[in-house]
C-alpha cells in the first residue's frame, strides 16, 4: 500500500522528471562541468555507485534521484538505517558549492510549484481522472503513462496533444508491453528512444530494457540493456541527466535477516549516456 505522504513524495519526483523532459532552457544555465555532478569523477561506459558516502550510504537505501532541470538542485529519497519512513532529501549548489544534504520541506505541494510542471498543471489533462501509476513526458507534451496492479500485472500507454486536445490513450505494441512489472518509463525528450524497466525471460527481477523510435514512427524491438547494466540484482528507474551526458539508474537487491524478516539495500548509479548510442541498431 502506498500512503499518502509516499505517493505525494513519487508524484513529485514524477513531476521532477517530467519537467526535464519539456525544459528547453540553454545549457548556460548549468553548474560548470567540474561542478555539475556533485563534485564526482564521471564515470565511463561501466555504471559507477553515485556520490559514495554522500548520496549512497552503506546502512540506507537511496532512490528516486534526479536533478532540477537547472541541475542546481539533486533530490533522493532515502529510507531504511536512520529512516524508518521514506524521506525526500534535497542539495543545492550555489556560489560553485553544493549544500549539504538536508531534508526536504514536508510542504510537498507548495514546494512543486516551483517546477515545470506545478502542482496545479499535473491535475489537469490528460492526469485527470487517469488511474496511472506513474508517467513521463517529451518536450512536445506527449505523455506515456504505466499502469500496474498488486499482481504485477500491467502496460505502457501514451497519449499526444493534437488540434488543442490531448487523444485518447494508446496502447503500446507487444515489444514494450511484454513480460510482468513493465515499469518507470523515460521517454526522450524528442522521443528518439523510451527506456523502462520489467522482469521478463521467467526471472523474477527487473532489467531495464530501451526502445529506438522507427522511420514510419513505430517502436522498435525491446533491447535488453546489456550486462553492464543488468546483473542478478534490481535494475530499475533509468533516467538521463538534463544536460543529455549521463545515464541514471537504480541497482538494489533484497537481503534476508538472520529471524528471518527481509530488507532491501541499493543506491543510484550512473554511466556515459554514450551507451544509448552504441544499442541504437545501425
Amino acid at each position: 500500500m502506498i500512503y499518502k505522504r509516499e505517493l505525494s513524495l513519487l508524484i513529485l519526483i514524477i513531476s521532477l522528471t517530467q519537467s526535464f523532459a519539456q525544459q528547453n532552457g540553454s545549457q548556460d544555465n548549468f553548474p560548470v562541468i567540474e561542478d555539475r555532478y556533485l563534485g564526482q569523477k564521471t564515470p565511463g561506459l561501466t555504471p559507477e555507485v553515485f556520490a559514495p558516502g554522500i548520496v549512497s550510504t552503506k546502512d540506507n537505501v537511496e532512490s528516486l534521484f534526479t536533478f532540477s532541470p537547472d541541475m542546481k538542485e539533486f533530490f533522493f529519497k532515502r529510507k531504511d538505517g536512520g529512516y524508518k519512513k521514506s524521506t525526500l532529501f534535497v542539495m543545492r549548489y550555489k556560489n560553485r558549492e553544493w549544500s549539504q544534504t538536508s531534508i526536504l520541506s514536508t510542504d510537498i505541494d507548495k514546494y512543486r510549484e516551483r517546477f515545470t510542471p506545478g502542482l496545479s498543471e499535473t491535475k489537469k489533462a490528460p492526469l485527470k481522472d487517469i488511474p496511472f501509476t506513474g508517467f513521463s513526458a517529451s518536450s512536445n507534451g506527449t505523455y506515456y503513462f504505466y499502469f500496474m496492479n498488486n499482481k504485477g500485472d500491467g502496460h505502457m500507454s501514451y497519449s499526444r496533444f493534437i488540434d488543442g486536445k490531448y487523444e485518447p490513450l494508446q496502447k503500446m505494441n507487444k515489444e514494450i508491453n511484454s513480460g510482468k512489472y513493465i515499469a518507470h518509463p523515460f521517454i526522450a525528450p524528442d522521443e528518439s528512444y523510451l527506456m523502462w524497466d520489467a522482469e521478463k525471460d521467467g526471472k523474477n527481477i527487473p532489467d531495464i530494457y530501451i526502445s529506438f523510435k522507427q522511420d514510419d514512427g513505430s517502436w522498435g524491438k525491446a533491447i535488453k540493456m546489456g550486462d553492464n547494466i543488468n546483473t542478478e540484482a534490481y535494475e530499475q528507474r533509468p533516467r538521463v541527466t538534463p544536460d543529455g551526458k549521463y545515464l541514471f539508474f537504480w541497482r538494489g537487491d533484497k537481503k534476508v535477516r538472520k529471524d528471518g524478516s527481509k530488507y532491501w539495500v541499493g543506491s543510484p548509479y550512473w554511466v556515459d549516456a554514450k551507451i544509448i548510442e552504441n544499442l541504437r541498431p545501425k
